[in-house]
């Protein structure tokens, strides 16, 4: 082999090895790119998902919020009612004892 092929061949290597190595440079950008693009659209997906997750929650307190309002106002509408039968039973009770019991006369001698 002569001088020439011998440098033909260090320049063709060079030329394919360069093209090579410009293919795989551009191979790795895109799958790049493409990793990235992916990861946005999970991560605006995740977020999304974060996000409704969030309201759900909220949601689901201000309905049990409510439930526990309402709950502790017919309590309470119950807890009044109750007193005031009582006090009005104990009231009747004390009048109908007064009326039945027999007034007591000094006696005088």
């Amino acid at each position: 082999m002569s001088d020439e092929t011998e440098f033909d061949l260090d320049e063709e290597n060079a030329t394919r090895d360069a093209e090579a190595e410009a293919k795989t440079r551009a191979e790795n950008r895109a799958e790049r790119a493409e990793r990235a693009e992916r990861m946005a659209r999970e991560g605006a997906q995740a977020m999304a998902e974060h996000h409704a997750a969030i309201k759900a929650v909220d949601e689901r307190t201000v309905k049990l919020r409510a439930l526990r309002l309402a709950k502790e106002a017919a309590d309470a509408q119950t807890k009044a009612a109750e007193k005031e039968a009582k006090a009005a039973a104990k009231g009747s009770a004390k009048g109908a004892a007064k009326k039945a019991a027999p007034k007591k006369t000094a006696a005088k001698d």
